[in-house]
């Protein structure tokens, strides 16, 4: 199936057979949010080597609805990373397919974001000058870059530290770097890879704090990946729950109630209780 057609008119952009790399969420605008955009298909990635054959994901399918947040829980080695990456086009699987809007993801592609957990940034640039990476690429216009990165370096509480150079930041607002400089970008998909797993968990909490604020104002299509089952629970519109390798689906979870939510809740609790327990079963702690 070929590629839609999409033309954004502005400086730099009068081609009709160009999308402008900074908004391919717009190439999805036909999709209602809450209908699929992302749909794999018997998903298979087999690791062969000379001594050993490993199958990482086995059968794998599942859909995911635009605007909303789905994380992915499991066993620690079970494939949440490896199904990550093919949804990004970083990895071929072994068989199966991956449909975006209904197009084949054969490759990565900027309608498709990624926040990882070691930071990825410049050292030698600002922080504007990081979140507006991907927007100079792109060739956006300085005042369009700037206007965009004030907005996302306000949403992430960045604002006054703009112009500190990277190696002046702690862990955690180098991660909210990342997060502006993806989201920035309007992906039609942000793939999220364990990116506060090395953080402290007061650091932790405030950044899963202000990534729902982010999503009350912005509707973002979120594939979240997290060895934290009360964070995928704060966080998520659903929780994929994996088994043991080769991954395969355990059960989905609908998560009760608006964001944010009250961890300390009865629902929230028996819900935690309930995954936590079958990952002990996978012998995961």
């Amino acid at each position: 199936m070929s590629r839609s057609k999409l033309v954004v008119k502005g400086e730099k952009y009068d081609s009709s057979d160009r999308v402008r790399a900074d908004r391919t969420d717009l190439l999805y605008s036909h999709i209602p949010e809450g209908e699929t955009l992302v749909s794999i298909k018997d998903l298979n990635v087999t690791y062969r080597t000379d001594e050993k054959t490993t199958v990482a994901v086995d059968d794998f399918s599942f859909d995911i609805k635009k605007g909303e947040l789905v994380s992915i829980v499991g066993p620690s080695g079970c494939g949440k990373s490896t199904i990550l990456r093919c949804i990004s086009g970083l990895l071929q699987p072994t068989s199966g397919e991956i449909l975006i809007g209904g197009n084949k993801c054969t490759t990565a592609g900027s309608d498709r974001g990624m926040v990882f957990q070691d930071f990825a940034l410049f050292p030698w640039r600002s922080v504007r000058k990081n979140v507006e990476f991907g927007l100079e690429i792109a060739g956006v216009p300085k005042e369009e870059r700037q206007e965009r990165s004030d907005r996302y370096l306000k949403a992430m509480g960045l604002s006054e530290f703009a112009d500190s150079r990277i190696h002046e930041l702690s862990g955690g607002m180098k991660q909210r770097v990342g997060i502006a400089r993806a989201m920035i970008m309007h992906p039609a998909v942000i793939l999220m890879d364990e990116p506060f797993g090395a953080l402290d968990a007061q650091t932790r909490n405030i950044l899963q704090e202000s990534l729902v604020n982010v999503l009350k104002t912005s509707s973002r299509t979120i594939v979240f990946v997290t060895h934290s089952v009360d964070e995928a629970l704060f966080l998520s519109d659903r929780v994929l729950v994996l088994s043991k390798r080769p991954a395969t689906i355990h059960t989905v979870i609908d998560v009760p109630g608006e964001r944010p939510r009250d961890r300390a809740s009865p629902e929230f609790t028996k819900l935690r209780r309930e995954i936590l327990s079958y990952l002990e079963s996978q012998n995961t702690l």
